[in-house]
């Protein structure tokens, strides 16, 4: 996949990130001799010019493709949220470029002999925005907030935090497994430590103050315009050197806008104009144009799946046979290439994990993958006794990948014979029809890649309602595996069942794409991307 993403790049790419990487300061020396003519006396003076020091910009700007439906990412499966609220808490752990869990908060933690107990140290001066020191009351405080709201925490459910001393807590889990601190250091729906008041005060919908520990604190939050952050001047940085998620968060710019622009094309126009320093969500059916602008770069990071998410609860969608039906139907390369608009921008593969992935990489169920059979659908739709009903695909055209593709399965489950309809909401609207049953039969998201396939969206209950004995034992099998060898065929198992059941289903690999005005430097991606080493020149 990188070998066709690199022969796309072309020159100008690697020219604009060579323009990018390129720089740093050398030594001049110039020595002038002066003579007169016949034999003058010799005079030599040595000089050193002083390399210009290069000016940065106070204010990074991001145009964003959809406002944010939180600033909480406890309970919110967002990048938007997850992207922006990272920025702004911090967790006690995180993945460092390697994709290791490494402290952030934490200093450092042991763990019982029989696996039960983790005892974890924090580090100690650590401010929240507002001045206080964090200190155990509030992690205990945040991380049992955090097991209630997160989905992601499903995986250590009946865990508890409990304060041992004011830079101590202590973490109870009830199955001893090799992935409790991964499952902590996640960033989807990432565990943010928050002050204790802050937590405590949270209603259904989450906290209602934005105070973290992070390099950036909230300015001010205009709906539908811009989030604005500003430098933390007393944020203590972890040690080491910056890496992925943890190491030291410089803040180099002083302030961020995340600019809230809906339309692709006035997004395009700004990072044109410079009006926009990074723009996220390029649509890729500009690529190539924009590729070659030389006063552009273009980062691709491959991260993720796009899926397809059945709903198996309710409505017609309900019956087995009647999602095989659906999945009989789709043509995933039209689907892929409609919503990325070029062939070396997808991969198709029906795994849910990354296919080079030598423990989670799988072809489990591919049979039932883009099998692009309209005859077969029309025989499992009579089996099933459809009778037209309704199929409501739910959409938002805020994310272009995810709107393209919702059109082109609508159009392949007419061909098939479906009452196919669509609905379109802004991102915020989606979001809330997405998570009730009640409202969608299927809808399509780009999710990024998890460090472990039993966090994957697909398996939790809160994402599309999915309630299946089989998940849960899959998760156990995976968890509890002796070896990587027995891990990685619970999960081939677990692979398979979704398929079968119609839970869901990959449409194809991803990159994401995101433009930045050449000589843009620090620019990072794992998971999101990464703003706190960024620097503009002026």
């Amino acid at each position: 996949m990188k070998k066709r993403i690199a022969a796309l790049l072309g020159t100008a790419l690697l020219a604009g990130m060579m323009t990018a990487c390129g720089g740093g300061s050398g030594e001049t020396t110039a020595e002038t001799t002066a003579a007169a003519a016949g034999g003058a006396t010799e005079a030599a003076a040595e000089t050193e010019a002083a390399p210009e020091e290069t000016s940065y910009k106070s204010e990074l700007n991001v145009a964003v493709a959809a406002n944010p439906p939180s600033m909480d990412p406890h309970g919110i499966n967002s990048n938007i949220v997850g992207s922006i609220g990272m920025h702004i808490y911090e967790p006690l752990f995180s993945l460092n470029e390697n994709y290791e869990a490494v402290p952030v908060l934490a200093e450092g933690y042991t763990v019982s002999d029989d696996g039960l107990e983790y005892t974890i140290t924090l580090r100690q001066g650590v401010k929240f925005h507002n001045g206080q020191e964090m200190k155990a009351d509030d992690v205990v405080a945040s991380m049992n907030l955090w097991l209630e709201r997160c989905s992601k925490a499903e995986l250590i459910k009946g865990s508890t935090f409990e304060k041992v001393d004011d830079y101590t807590v202590k973490m109870t889990v009830p199955e001893a497994s090799s992935d409790i601190i991964m499952v902590l250091a996640a960033p989807i729906q990432f565990a943010a430590i928050y002050p204790q008041s802050v937590a405590e005060a949270a209603g259904p919908d989450g906290i209602s103050e934005y105070i973290g520990t992070g390099p950036y604190e909230l300015a001010e939050w205009k709906q539908d315009q811009y989030v604005k952050l500003t430098r933390f001047a007393d944020y203590q940085s972890p040690e080491g050197e910056s890496s992925g998620l943890v190491g030291a968060k410089p803040a180099s710019t002083e302030t961020i806008y995340f600019r809230v622009v809906t339309d692709n094309s006035t997004r395009i126009a700004g990072l044109q104009t410079g009006q926009y320093d990074i723009i996220e969500d390029l649509p890729l059916e500009y690529y190539e144009q924009l590729s070659s602008d030389p006063s552009l770069t273009m980062d691709v990071e491959t991260g993720g799946t796009l899926n397809l998410f059945f709903n198996t609860t309710q409505g017609p969608l309900a019956n087995q046979t009647l999602r095989q039906a659906v999945m009989a139907a789709l043509n995933c390369d039209d689907i892929m290439l409609a919503a990325y608009g070029d062939p070396n921008l997808y991969m198709l593969d029906a795994g849910w994990c990354p296919p080079d992935d030598a423990v989670w990489g799988s072809d489990a169920g591919s049979e039932y993958y883009s099998q692009n059979d309209p005859e077969k659908a029309k025989e499992l739709m009579e089996e099933a006794g459809y009778n037209g009903e309704p199929i409501v695909l739910v959409t938002t055209p805020d994310y272009s990948e995810m709107y393209n593709a919702t059109l082109v399965v609508q159009e392949e489950l007419k061909q098939a014979g479906f009452n196919a309809e669509v609905e379109q909401y802004d991102f915020s609207t989606f979001m809330e029809h997405r998570a009730d049953p009640a409202q969608f039969d299927l809808f399509i998201t780009s999710n990024s890649y998890n460090p472990l396939p039993v966090q994957l969206s697909v398996l939790s209950q809160a994402w599309a309602g999915l309630d299946a004995p089989e998940v849960a034992e899959g998760i156990a099998a995976i968890r509890g595996a002796a070896t990587t060898e027995e891990a990685s065929a619970a999960w081939d198992e677990l692979q398979g069942f979704l398929y079968e059941y119609g839970a869901a289903s990959v449409l194809g690999h991803y990159t994401g794409v995101y433009g930045l005005r050449t000589g843009v430097e620090g620019f990072d991606y794992l998971r999101y991307p990464i703003y706190w080493n960024v620097k503009v020149p002026e």
